[in-house]
């Protein structure tokens, strides 16, 4: 790092971020997260392009890095008028240091939200920088990350392994080759990356390119996917190769949780109609619906854990949708049931030793209502964590508040990132790591639990039910 980036001697981030402000829970809480602190990260659910490992290259710019993939970052800088093309989006030949620029002039924007502690973490504790982003250091910060980047120790496979990341797992659509995670698997390099089976692309009617991409699974599986009964196969195959490549997981980001039990005929006629094109929106709905308990089926058969991402209604804005694409933050969310939803799957399914469904929400009116009393009674239901809006220090405390009483701890399964900003990841479990410590040394400070007891929790909530949930 050159000396232009130690601009002063306070610090970015305090030591005691999070913990409680009393003094008589504050000592409980540090001794507590000292336990786990240095804890491998296991990040069983992401976005990070599988590629940086197989390739190893440097990073191309600090724009590149750190703001391009980041739709926390674009959401906020666009709700203040900053258009897209400004930030580089949608524009071949944008210039990063003007892009940067924009972006250290308005970081107070970021003041008090999640994506304020991961920036400043990893700019303290990855960069070493001592002064906070602004106007006046953006230049200092380009020029300093610029020159980091461009060395060995911060190419991809030796930040995986100086961020002591055990497994990182993406999130990889039905027909990609999983060239990138072949190469992983094939070279010297001991990093664990693994596939997750995403296939909405080929079960969502919504989705773009929906019948290509089932053509195109039936190209790459020699199933005739234009019936049911190959179509179902295909997608058999499908899993059995990931499977074959590492993969322990899917993933489903349906709009609602809806689910259906059809009869074969029933599923039948629906599916001509959905490859035809000639389906309305409510049956749409329904082939989500079915294919999310087929999917169940599958799991139960091959032991793939299922995860389901509901309630996102995805590309709000039509507008940036049709210019720049999805995955750019223009996704809201809305009310989900699950009680009603996932009945007609569960109860198929809900009592098979062999499944594992994770639930996740975006809707926290259904924590104590819907969620933690379902996880607290069926054998296959766990809870995911505050995801994506609620991935935050208010919305984990609200998750502990909410589901513990009901779920218990054993109901849930520890901590996913969910990020394509590679460089935030341990920033974001460090996040959590705090909160669960804060949360459990009130416990203690109000004798519910013994300390010891704490800390092995704590520890179960850092490595050992993402483990036991995910089959790492």
């Amino acid at each position: 790092m050159s000396k232009t980036t130690m601009l002063s001697t306070h610090q970015l981030l305090h030591d005691d971020t999070l913990f409680p402000a009393d003094a008589s829970i504050l000592p409980i809480a540090q001794r507590l997260y000292a336990t786990v602190r240095e804890l491998p990260i296991i990040s069983p659910h992401g976005h990070t392009n599988a590629r940086w490992f197989a390739d190893d290259e440097a990073f191309p710019n600090p724009t590149a890095l750190l703001i391009i993939p980041d739709h926390y970052v674009l959401r906020m800088l666009y709700s203040q008028g900053i258009p897209m093309e400004s930030l580089g989006i949608g524009v071949n030949d944008y210039d990063p240091r003007a892009v940067w620029r924009i972006f250290a002039k308005n970081y107070f924007l970021f003041r008090g939200t999640p994506s304020r502690m991961w920036l400043d973490y990893t700019f303290s504790r990855v960069f070493g920088f001592t002064e906070r982003l602004s106007e006046k250091t953006a230049d200092e910060y380009y020029d300093g990350i610029s020159e980091t980047i461009a060395r060995p120790e911060f190419r991809p496979r030796a930040l995986f392994d100086r961020f002591r990341i055990e497994v990182l797992t993406t999130t990889d659509a039905p027909n990609d080759s999983l060239e990138d995670i072949q190469k992983i698997r094939k070279s010297s390099w001991k990093g664990r990356v693994l596939p997750a089976f995403r296939p909405d692309p080929v079960v969502d009617p919504d989705f773009a390119g929906f019948r290509e991409n089932i053509i195109r699974l039936g190209e790459i599986t020699g199933e005739d996917t234009s019936q049911w009964k190959g179509y179902l196969r295909a997608l058999q195959a499908r899993r059995a190769f990931f499977k074959s490549q590492g993969a322990t997981s899917t993933d489903h980001g349906h709009p609602t949780a809806q689910t259906a039990d059809l009869s074969t005929a029933e599923a039948e006629v629906l599916f001509i109609k959905i490859f035809s094109g000639r389906a309305d929106a409510a049956e749409q709905e329904l082939f989500r619906a079915q294919m999310l308990t087929e999917m169940a089926r599958m799991s139960v058969e091959d032991g793939l854990v299922m995860q389901l991402h509901p309630g996102s209604v995805r590309n709000h804005n039509l507008l940036i949708f049709k210019k720049f694409g999805r995955d750019i933050g223009a996704d809201i969310p809305q009310k989900t049931d699950y009680v009603n939803a996932l009945r007609p799957l569960l109860s198929r399914f809900g009592n098979e030793a062999n499944f594992t469904l994770i639930l996740f929400t975006l809707d926290e009116t259904n924590y104590s209502r819907e969620l933690a009393p379902m996880a607290g009674h069926y054998p296959c239901l766990r809870l995911g964590p505050p995801w994506w809006f609620h991935d935050s220090p208010e919305g984990m405390m609200r998750f502990r508040e909410q589901a513990t009483e009901s779920a218990g701890f054993y109901n849930t399964v520890g901590f996913n990132d969910d990020t394509r900003a590679f460089l935030s990841i341990p920033a974001r479990h460090d996040v959590a790591r705090r909160i669960d410590s804060a949360f459990l040394a009130r416990l203690v400070s109000q004798h519910r639990l013994e300390e010891e007891e704490a800390y092995d929790v704590l520890h179960d909530l850092t490595v050992g039910l993402v483990k036991k949930a995910y089959r790492l």
